[in-house]
């Protein structure tokens, strides 16, 4: 069985970067994806889903480098689900209501905005190779 998941939105905080005890990268960094649309009743609706996308190896290496708040990317992976649940992770908000965030482990992760709008020098070369999966016994979360 396989399935796989692309994303495009905008990246929501600065990404995290840290080491397995056998020396992988594992960047970590969230996406919005916003959705606006227009109910039956005339109502403009606007609708934000949030993701936690996981990067390993080179990948996450290349995204800690490059990967700012703010910025737009397309990433492709696929879902994660929670241990606990089997579906997304779920919180509460500060205002009471609930929040939940869907983890992807990304395959690719390609940087769609441009360096005006990044602020940051261009990218050069590719890099966007498919980081191997470490065993389970090596994920440090």
């Amino acid at each position: 069985m396989y399935h796989t998941l692309i994303i495009v939105g905008n990246v929501g905080k600065d990404p995290e970067m840290r080491y397995t005890p056998s020396g992988q990268a594992v960047t970590s960094f969230s996406v919005a994806s916003n959705r606006q649309y227009t109910a039956g009743n005339g109502e403009q609706v606007k609708e934000t889903t949030w993701f936690r996308v996981t990067t390993w190896g080179k990948q996450a290496e290349i995204c800690n480098q490059y990967v700012k708040k703010g910025m737009k990317v397309l990433v492709e992976g696929r879902l994660t689900p929670d241990k606990t649940t089997g579906g997304p992770r779920v919180w509460t908000k500060q205002d009471g209501t609930a929040g939940a965030s869907f983890e992807v482990t990304a395959n690719t992760v390609r940087f769609l905005s441009s360096r005006t709008e990044s602020g940051d020098a261009p990218i050069q070369g590719g890099g966007f190779e498919m980081a191997e999966m470490p065993p389970e016994d090596d994920i440090p979360f």
